[in-house]
């Protein structure tokens, strides 16, 4: 017996003493057993996760507290039933889409899984890179540039050779694994640790933060109380300024439940599984090793950052005026106050020029002045300074460099695991060994970033966000398919109450994504091109078509 067959020897082992043990000694052997789940983790904890739960916090308090769980639950819904596919079929998502449903699909799929994996690894390795320069050795920021090329490097090193691992048997999964699970831990505690220091300080409305669980539906369309009381010292500018508002909340809104589930991640869970050899007896480790690794990690990370923002930022403008005081015209903060500012003179009197503009933004009334410094982005750095006072700069620093460069570190490696098995599917080729290695290698590219993910953004960031949330519901429409197919599942398709519930739970989901997907796109623009409304059309072709394929299929099948 080789290693591979005696550690699915051992897991079968354990798998049969789950089922005899009660609930406590199940979840301690799913624990054990658990892995996907975690590379599920991994990912979604990265840039995009700290930004959008950092602005959340800042723009939006504590009122939203609700959004990132239940796009979270919603989510793990939809990778809980591709799981369920997955195992009971055995068979690669792709192929079984690309034959049972639509090979347009399939594609487009794949395709959009490819771009975001190589466009959001050149910010995860600027974010990597920033905290190290900033938080954790200041000495590799001097202008030289040498320093950034080090670190940048240095973080290559470390995820290359993390997922050379992945491609060395049962032992080498496993490893990964482990190292997956140690860098998600140190995310949440880093994050846990800012939020347990300002609740020591008095720094923390907890009843306020409770109260936020509870979903309030207008926060969707409408500015949260603390802005809309600002906004109406404004007087006749508070229309604008509500519109305003109600479309920055809205962007915001979009960013932080897009982070929870990406394509990518739709992409990577059927593969980690079948990589790791499960099938039928593990659909419901799978469903425990979703929740363990997915939601438990993300809900706490992202809801320590959203708390620490809002209590630090969110209505306080002290720190941006103080900034704009200084004159300290370089600092994002000044940058942005001046432009809402601007926006709002331009809002007035449209004919006014460039030169006239910095006089008439002065001559504005101080409450405009209150409400611009309240919608500005604060990043990482500034909510570690806030932090010296009640933990010195040293543990402020080191806690959130830490948690940051886990954040990034760990997000590239699954973005060049994930990227391994899809260019493996675009070669028809097993995904393992020297294919999936250099299909991993591909998003490499994102060493670059720290240099040039600023200038890049917009041309890339643009269309990837497009293509990729326009086809995450046309991926969950296309597993909602295949729960519902007698001919993919066999006697394993849901019948009874069981099927009303699956349906029920990916009919939410894939609505809640739908609309998520449309209200993004609707404005999305591109050099001034409606890009978003291309986007939107193509995704009603891509689902008529794959649903006409799927029926057609169905009826030969039958």
């Amino acid at each position: 017996m080789n290693d591979e067959q005696a550690a699915a020897s051992r897991e079968d082992g354990l798998l049969d003493q789950a089922h005899s043990a009660g609930p406590l000694g199940k979840a301690l052997i799913y624990t054990r057993l658990s892995g996907p789940g975690w590379l599920q983790g991994a990912i979604t904890l990265g840039g995009g996760s700290l930004a959008g739960a950092l602005y959340l916090g800042v723009l939006m308090g504590t009122e939203m507290m609700w959004l990132q769980p239940v796009a979270m639950i919603l989510g793990v819904v939809m990778l809980s039933a591709i799981s369920y596919v997955t195992l009971s079929t055995g068979e690669r998502p792709f192929h079984t889409i690309k034959t049972r449903i639509s090979p347009v699909l399939a594609w487009g799929w794949l395709i959009a899984t490819i771009m975001a994996n190589i466009v959001w690894c050149l910010p995860q390795f600027a974010l990597g890179t920033a905290a190290v320069q900033q938080n954790l050795v200041p000495s590799l920021g001097a202008p030289d540039g040498y320093g950034k090329v080090i670190v940048a490097v240095a973080i290559l090193f470390v995820a290359s050779v993390v997922v050379w691992f992945y491609n060395s048997g049962s032992w080498g999964i496993k490893l990964f694994e482990l190292i997956l699970k140690g860098m998600v831990g140190i995310v949440v505690l880093s994050f846990f640790g800012v939020v347990l220091a300002l609740s020591l300080k008095g720094a923390i409305d907890w009843g306020q933060i409770f109260a936020g669980f509870v979903p309030n539906l207008s926060y969707l369309f409408e500015p949260v109380p603390v802005l809309a009381e600002q906004i109406e010292q404004t007087g006749g500018a508070a229309g604008w300024w509500t519109d305003k508002v109600a479309g920055t909340q809205k962007d915001v809104i979009i960013a932080a439940f897009a982070t929870a589930v990406g394509i990518n991640m739709t992409f990577l869970l059927p593969y980690s599984m079948l990589r790791k050899g499960w099938g039928v007896r593990q659909r419901g480790l799978a469903i425990f090793d979703l929740s363990i690794g997915l939601i438990v990690p993300f809900v706490l990370a992202t809801g320590c950052v959203v708390i620490a923002a809002s209590s630090q930022f969110h209505g306080n403008t002290e720190d941006v005026l103080q900034k704009v005081q200084q004159g300290d015209t370089s600092a994002k903060e000044v940058e942005a106050y001046y432009d809402y500012l601007d926006a709002r003179v331009k809002f007035d009197k449209p004919e006014i020029t460039e030169d006239e503009l910095p006089v008439a933004r002065e001559a504005l009334p101080e409450a405009d002045k209150q409400v611009a410094a309240m919608l500005v982005k604060r990043n990482n750095n500034a909510l570690a300074a806030t932090l010296e006072p009640l933990v010195g700069d040293t543990v402020a620093q080191t806690v959130f460099g830490v948690g940051v460069l886990g954040m990034a570190v760990s997000t590239i490696i699954i973005l060049m695991l994930i990227n391994g098995f899809a260019f493996c599917e675009l070669l028809d080729v097993p995904a393992e060994g020297k294919m999936h290695r250099i299909g991993s290698f591909i998003p490499a590219v994102g060493v670059f970033g720290p240099f040039v993910w600023g200038a890049a953004a917009p041309a890339l960031a643009v269309p990837t966000s497009v293509i990729g949330g326009a086809m995450l519901p046309i991926a969950y429409v296309s597993f909602l398919l295949l729960m519902n197919s007698k001919s993919v599942l066999g006697d394993a398709m849901p019948t009874g109450r069981n099927r009303i519930i699956w349906n029920s739970l990916m009919i939410l989901a894939t609505a809640v994504s739908g609309f998520a997907s449309a209200w993004g796109l609707y404005a999305k623009k591109m050099f001034g091109f409606p890009i978003g409304l291309v986007a939107l059309g193509a995704l009603a072709v891509l689902l008529i078509i794959g649903f006409v394929s799927f029926l057609q299929k169905q009826s030969k099948a039958a």
